[in-house]
Parts: C-alpha cells; structure tokens; sequence
C-alpha cells in the first residue's frame, strides 16, 4: 500500500524519505504489536519501510521485503474470512487521538468498480500523538468500526478499530506509520541511513514485541486443504470446502510472502499410511515473489479415500539448504 499525504490525515510525502530523519530520542514511544494477532499464525508483516534513499528499495534488513518509497509497516491478516470476523487495531502506544477518517468502502482496488482512492489511499484511518513531535498512522481500518473520536485519550494495547479494506490495498492488513518531526521513521531501524545502510540499530518495540517481530526472510501466511486448484484469488477470499470422504479430490495448498529469487518450493500430499499421494517440486523462482502460491493433490481412488489423517509438507529450498517448512493434516 502506498501512502500520499492525505487532505484529514496529513503526512509528509516521501519523495527523500530519509533526507531530514534522526536517530530516535530517549522520549520516542516503545510500541506494542498494532493488532490483535499472533505473528506466524494468524499475522505476518508483509511489507516494512523502504530504507533505501534511491530508486531501489531495501527493507531494514537489507533485504527486499518492500518496495519503492513505502513509509509504514504493513501488517497483513491470513484473509477476508479473518476480516470479516473482526480483528482489533490496537493502539502502539499510550497517546491522544488527533484526528480520523471514516465513511470509505471496504474494497479491493483490484475489484470491478472500484472507486477511486485519489487522495484517500490510506482510506479509513486514525492518527494518535504520544508527546515529543511522534506520531502513530493507522490505515486501511474498516468503514464503522473506529472506536475513538479526536480527543480522546488512549492506552498502548487498546482497541481503536478493526483491519479493514479500505484505500489503496488489495489485501485485509493494517499500515502503520511512525512519525517524528512529520518525517516518516522506521520502527525496526529509526536512526538515518548511512554506510552501512542497514546496520544493527535498536527498534522501537517493546522487548517482548520485538521478539515477536523477529525478521523472516519469507514466511507462510496459509496452509490447508481444498477440494479442487483454485487461485490466488480463492485462497484470499478464506472460504475453501475442506475436503470429506465423499470429495472428488484432497489438494493441499500453501501460500507465502515474502519468497527470494532462486527459491525451489517444494510441496507433498502423504496418505494416511505415509505414502506420497502427489508431490510438486517447483523450479527456481525468477525474481522475489511478495506472494506464491503451491498447490498439489489427487484424485479421489476409485476405492475411495482410505479413512485417516492426511499431511500436507512444505519445504522451500534456499541455496541448497532449508529455509521455510510447514507441516499441517486433516482427518477423513
């Protein structure tokens, strides 16, 4: 999601993100996680702040998990049925709301019909002071669901709204900005850039939150079973038929983010006795994948499916060696 200043929600544009940004003061806010999830289950970060002054874009890991000028970190629920269900923002820390937007429309700028997001692209958002010139942005929260009003006073952890699809995203996720002075900071590195560029520098989290947040260089944001080889598009959407005896297939799927260029996915169905039903070894990929899909399965026997638990494996090769694994069943 990219981020413009905004007419309600003003922020500095980020056309030199870095050119006037300072290393964080004693009095910047130690930050708790910004929605009520679990990181590796039911949340992952899906983009962080672009560090890199020129055209290209380097994350505060020097890897590439962000792309040109992106100012804030993206925190992505597992899909719409997770949305749907409702999942709190939380205030970063203890403050006062400034100001707020509402009213803009759930939807994927991909959707036909979209209406445009000139001007909105953080959609529905709320902005919250914590003293010393910091701020928190928080954007893409579902239209009705701000819990607060300007003025208010908040504490780290409260509840302020809900993820929701709202301005410039394609995808349920929370887009947060830390800002100091106006100047967008980033919470895993908030000193300058300088060489070297991505350097060990003590975030802004919270101890406990910072473990949390540990850096991946790819992660799997789902896992399961369907009936059928769907897409993306399904998968997003949250509401897959899980396989029974009586379905005409089992396909095991999983979907990553965050996946590097020569990365070999491979993914295996085994059968209640251990055997492999399908295996699918995908070939080097080309070019870093924000998001991939892998997906195998059988047809169904014509003995039918032999009662019992059913294992879907994933491993993604890198270099040679194991870098992402995931294992999950289901029972017939």
């Amino acid at each position: 999601m990219r981020l413009t200043p905004l007419a309600a929600l003003a922020v500095a544009a980020l056309a030199t993100p870095w050119a006037a940004a300072r290393g964080a003061p004693d009095d910047a806010p130690k930050l708790v996680l910004p929605l009520a999830c679990e990181i590796g289950r039911s949340c992952e970060v899906q983009n962080y702040v672009d560090r890199d002054p020129g055209p290209a874009a380097l994350d505060f890991h020097c890897g590439h998990r962000t792309y040109q000028a992106h100012n804030g970190t993206d925190f992505r629920v597992s899909d719409m049925a997770a949305q749907r269900a409702g999942v709190d923002v939380l205030a970063a820390a203890a403050g006062t709301v400034e100001r707020l937007r509402d009213g803009e429309p759930d939807i994927s700028i991909r959707a036909p019909g979209a209406p445009s997001i000139a001007g909105r692209e953080c959609g529905n958002g709320v902005v919250i002071a914590h003293g010393g010139g910091w701020e928190t942005q928080y954007c893409h929260l579902a239209r009705g669901s701000l819990l607060v009003r300007p003025g208010d006073a908040v504490k780290a952890g409260q509840a302020i709204a809900r993820v929701g699809l709202s301005g410039d995203t394609e995808f349920p996720h929370l887009h947060l900005t830390v800002l100091h002075a106006g100047q967008a900071v980033d919470p895993f590195a908030p000193g300058p850039v300088s060489a070297p560029a991505c350097a060990p520098q003590a975030g802004m989290w919270a101890e406990a939150t910072a473990r949390e947040l540990g850096y991946k260089r790819g992660a799997v944001l789902n896992a399961g079973f369907e009936t059928s080889v769907g897409g993306m598009d399904a998968v997003e959407a949250g509401a897959l038929p899980a396989p029974s005896a009586s379905s005409d297939a089992i396909v095991a799927y999983a979907r990553l983010i965050g996946l590097e260029a020569g990365d070999v996915v491979e993914l295996r169905l085994l059968g209640p006795d251990g055997a492999v039903l399908a295996a699918a070894t995908q070939p080097p990929l080309d070019h870093d994948k924000a998001q991939w899909l892998s997906q195998v399965g059988r047809k169904r026997p014509a003995a039918g499916w032999p009662h019992g638990v059913y294992v879907g494996e994933l491993l993604v090769r890198r270099a040679g060696a194991a870098a992402i694994s995931r294992r999950w069943q289901t029972t017939l």
